[in-house]
């Protein structure tokens, strides 16, 4: 699933006729880094979640599209702002998505740029056989997250309490059993449209060593601001 409904205030004035996984960076729309790595890691088969400004998104890529000579994707929609009014934040997005998804699922946000992170079957793999709920990437703090997010444990749990704390990637492989009791108490396919974050979803299953982790290192950026956008389009591809 890409995570692509966010209004992206911060940076407005881009967003403000332009969703903004379709901002682009190196010539390419935001949300088309990670789904052309889920392509080459034979994962073709995509949610994409949208709200503002939603038809350009589904205009643009379509139910098939082909990118760089790479497999063919089948996208399906879940039109927030069509059904509800509004964005249903992260895991309302995702419990709205559950009956496309199956049991076991990637997410990755549309607006994070990480140019060489590889959704691999061994990562889907290894998930599988650990029988835990979720598995998170995290990144080194950036300057605007410098507190972190969670703590990683040296046998690779993700903690709520740590001396040391990471920032969340967004990206993340997830068990539909997360979004059930008695973690989640929205029904699946989310019919009223409930808004609910993960944060808190994610927090109680950790307190139950039933959320794993690992520190990513390579280039990611969370493309918030129009000065990182910038950034990132003049500085060389590494």
């Amino acid at each position: 699933m890409i995570l692509a409904a966010g209004r992206g205030e911060r940076m407005r004035p881009l967003t403000d006729t332009c969703p903004k996984p379709l901002l682009e960076v190196r010539g390419k729309p935001l949300m088309q880094w990670p789904m052309e790595a889920l392509a080459a890691g034979g994962f073709t088969e995509l949610i994409v979640n949208t709200d503002w400004l939603g038809a350009q998104i589904s205009d643009r890529f379509g139910p098939n599209p082909l990118l760089d000579g790479l497999p063919a994707l089948s996208i399906s929609y879940s039109d927030e702002g069509r059904d509800f009014g509004g964005a249903l934040e992260t895991a309302g997005g995702i419990v709205r998505a559950l009956p496309l998804l199956g049991d076991v699922f990637w997410v990755a946000a549309g607006d994070v740029f990480a140019p060489g992170f590889a959704f691999t079957q061994a990562s889907l793999e290894r998930f599988v056989a650990s029988g835990r709920l979720a598995h998170l990437w995290l990144v080194p703090n950036p300057a605007h997250n410098p507190k972190g997010d969670f703590g990683l444990s040296a046998d690779g749990l993700a903690l709520n309490t740590a001396p040391e704390k990471f920032t969340f990637s967004t990206i993340g492989l997830y068990r539909a059993a997360l979004f059930a009791p008695p973690y989640c108490d929205i029904p699946t396919g989310n019919p009223a449209g409930r808004k609910a974050p993960l944060a808190p979803i994610l927090r109680a299953a950790m307190d139950n060593e039933l959320v794993s982790a690992e520190l990513y290192t390579g280039p990611w950026t969370d493309v918030g601001t129009p000065e990182r956008l910038a950034q990132l389009n003049t500085t060389p591809t590494r």
